[in-house]
């Protein structure tokens, strides 16, 4: 008795020390715990379901989470007789996490063992959960430990909760997790795992979030399995190997509220049963090969739908019109489909914050403008690669989306010019018009976009000069308003390839891409406003003059090119100052003079320069004759007129002086 009080006694001592050490060493910093990320929250919310139901003890609960300890995990602390919940999640702690020391042979009292946002690595512990039978909870997830994931888990008669995500764990599931009565929440999504689920998986019967996304596992879903899992809230198995069909037995989960089955190899229609899960909430199907009609499903069975997302699939005819009697879906995505004919006015009664129909040939975009026009929440509209070659809505009338920040009509080979009715879209952040045949100078009214970012209007036809207008666009000369309001968007959005996805609209470069249409004139001065730029693109067009020194100012570039006009003169030397350039190109100009040799200029090809047969310089094949060739001096245009004027002055001058004193020396000695 007296020996186990000494070990408690030490165990609160050595707590109290932790906690006063860390309260003091934030008090001295001034510094604030940091806040829990919204994918943490999120991916672990079954957590306080779990701890609810179970009714956790405590006694002996301690939480050391969101600290800043380093080094390892106590062994006194894992494996204390006393302590019956130990959270040390969100901190630094790192190396492995020991195995039981021989001394300790009981049964512990632990019940909740969070260590998960940390850095803790090496094999994952197996030998350690024989001792911990009484553990209702483990969340071990976002680490770097590797191995397998061990059966002796499910010795525990209580386990509710298992999470292992966000590892390095490789193998395949243990079959001896299906023994785990009691679980509820088995998530080991982006790990290495492989293989397929085992039948015995199934028994454990009371799980209701079943979670192995970014995995590589493979097989069929099998439908007399499946239905065994009547308690199934949440089944998530996308960016796996899967393949098959749904099966039609899935109309058997009435308590589903969740299904992704996305970035899978999956075939074949939808099952008509899926009408029967009429909780259902997120459906997500996207890149499959899910073919036939949509209408199979009677959508209006699914009053609580509030995300539907089937993008890249083989799903043909009309989207059906029952899809509208979903009161409170709020998210839809058909594109990438064969889905065709005009966008039915009944689409306008939803309540739409995000509305994606690209690459399917709809037609009559005027009318289907008039139905968005209804839309009040809308934030992301993506109607790209639809109304070919039909015109651009002028109508000035248009004005109900203004809660539009993302609005995406590339690659439709629109008519027409840019619309009054944009100037109106004060919160837009990103348009994309790319690939039309849009005509007409760009507006003057382009600084109105306070919000606009992200502006692509290349491979069109517009004309006149580059407006100043568009350098006094308040977020592309400083963006750190932008991140007051992110621009989350209700589903992740894709971005130059499809396996490149943005949860946020902040996570797009700020850009500005005028490529491929017939602007004329020189580039302003003022673009050295634009200071938060991280891509210029003003290649193929027919601007003349210097590149301005004010380009210079733009150290955040990563992206400049201005290749294929009729520029003329030197390149500055203080280009030298964008560090962070990773694509530079000015070739096919008429510029001139030795390439500065420093910074980032010197890593590019010599294709960035091709076609300006006077550059020189050590990277090119044409080098400079002058010794001095490598000290630039950048004179500009203004420079050379105001050293002409003075020269050809003071000549006059000088002559002027002469022939008085010719005069005068010929009245007085003549």
């Amino acid at each position: 008795m007296h020996s186990t009080a000494l070990v408690g006694l030490r165990l609160f001592l050595l707590l109290l020390s932790f906690g006063l050490s860390c309260r003091l060493m934030h008090r001295a910093r001034g510094a604030l715990p940091p806040p829990v990320p919204h994918w943490v929250i999120s991916r672990c919310r079954p957590c306080h379901v779990v701890e609810k139901r179970h009714g956790l003890l405590r006694m002996g609960r301690h939480n050391l989470s969101h600290n800043s300890f380093s080094g390892g995990l106590p062994p006194e602390l894992m494996y204390s007789r006393s302590i019956v919940v130990l959270d040390v999640s969100f901190s630094r702690l790192s190396g492995v996490l020991h195995e039981p020391p021989s001394s300790v042979t009981t049964t512990l009292t632990l019940q909740v063992l969070n260590i998960s946002s940390n850095q803790f690595g090496a094999e994952f512990p197996s030998y350690t959960w024989k001792l911990m039978r009484n553990l209702v909870v483990l969340n071990a997830s976002n680490n770097s430990f590797t191995g397998h994931i061990p059966p002796s888990l499910c010795l525990s008669s209580s386990l509710a909760m298992l999470d292992l995500c966000y590892n390095q764990l490789s193998g395949g599931i243990p079959a001896a997790l299906g023994d785990c009565s009691t679980l509820e929440v088995f998530k080991v999504g982006h790990n290495n795992l492989s293989g397929t689920l085992p039948a015995e998986l199934f028994h454990a019967t009371s799980l209701e979030h079943l979670s192995f996304p970014n995995n590589g596992l493979q097989g069929e879903l099998d439908g007399a399995n499946i239905v065994k899992l009547s308690n199934l809230v949440t089944l998530d198995l996308r960016e796996n190997k899967f393949s098959g069909k749904i099966p039609g037995s899935i109309g058997q989960l009435k308590r589903l509220e969740e299904l992704y089955l996305g970035n899978n190899n999956m075939s074949g229609e939808l099952p008509s049963t899926l009408s029967n899960c009429t909780r259902l909430m997120v459906i997500d199907l996207k890149i499959n090969n899910f073919s036939g009609d949509l209408g199979r499903v009677n959508f209006s069975t699914l009053q609580n739908l509030t995300h539907l997302d089937i993008l890249r699939n083989n799903f043909s005819g009309i989207v059906p019109e029952s899809i509208y009697s979903c009161s409170n879906l709020i998210a839809l995505r058909v594109s990438l489909n064969h889905f065709h004919g005009e966008i039915s006015p009944r689409i306008g009664n939803l309540h739409l914050s995000f509305l994606s129909l690209a690459r399917n040939p709809f037609t009559n975009i005027t009318k289907a403008f008039h139905v968005f026009n209804s839309f009040r929440n809308i934030t992301t509209l993506i109607i790209a690669e639809n109304f070919v070659n039909e015109m651009m809505p002028q109508d000035e009338t248009l004005d109900g989306f203004r809660n539009l920040q993302y609005i995406h009509m590339a690659d439709s080979a629109l008519t027409g010019h840019l619309p009054v009715w944009l100037s109106k879209l004060r919160n837009l952040k990103v348009l994309k018009l790319s690939n039309n045949r849009l005509t007409g100078p760009m507006p003057g009214w382009i600084n109105s976009l306070h919000s606009l970012f992200y502006l692509d209007v290349s491979n069109n036809s517009f004309t006149g000069q580059i407006p100043i207008t568009l350098m006094e666009i308040p977020m592309l000369k400083d963006n750190t308003a932008a991140y007051l309001d992110p621009g989350q968007v209700e589903l992740p959005l894709f971005w130059r390839n499809i396996s490149r996805q943005y949860h946020f609209l902040t996570a797009f470069p700020t850009l500005l891409n005028l490529s491929i249409n017939n602007f004329t004139g020189v580039i302003p001065p003022e673009i050295g406003q634009l200071k938060v730029l991280s891509e210029l693109d003003f290649s193929s067009n027919k601007l003349y003059g210097v590149i301005p020194l004010s380009v210079c100012n733009l150290t955040k570039l990563e992206v400049l090119d201005l290749s294929n006009n009729h520029l003329r003169g030197v390149i500055p030397a203080a280009l030298e100052r964008l560090h962070f350039l990773s694509a530079f190109n000015i070739s096919n100009n008429d510029l001139e003079g030795p390439v500065p040799a420093g910074g980032q200029l010197s890593t590019f090809p010599d294709s960035s320069f091709d076609g300006n047969p006077k550059l020189c310089g050590t990277m090119l094949v044409h080098r400079c004759s002058s010794t001095g060739a490598d000290v630039v001096y950048v004179i500009s245009a203004k420079q050379l007129s105001v050293k002409v004027i003075f020269f050809v002055g003071f000549g006059l001058f000088f002559g002027v002086g002469v022939l008085y004193d010719q005069l005068v020396l010929y009245r007085y000695f003549g």
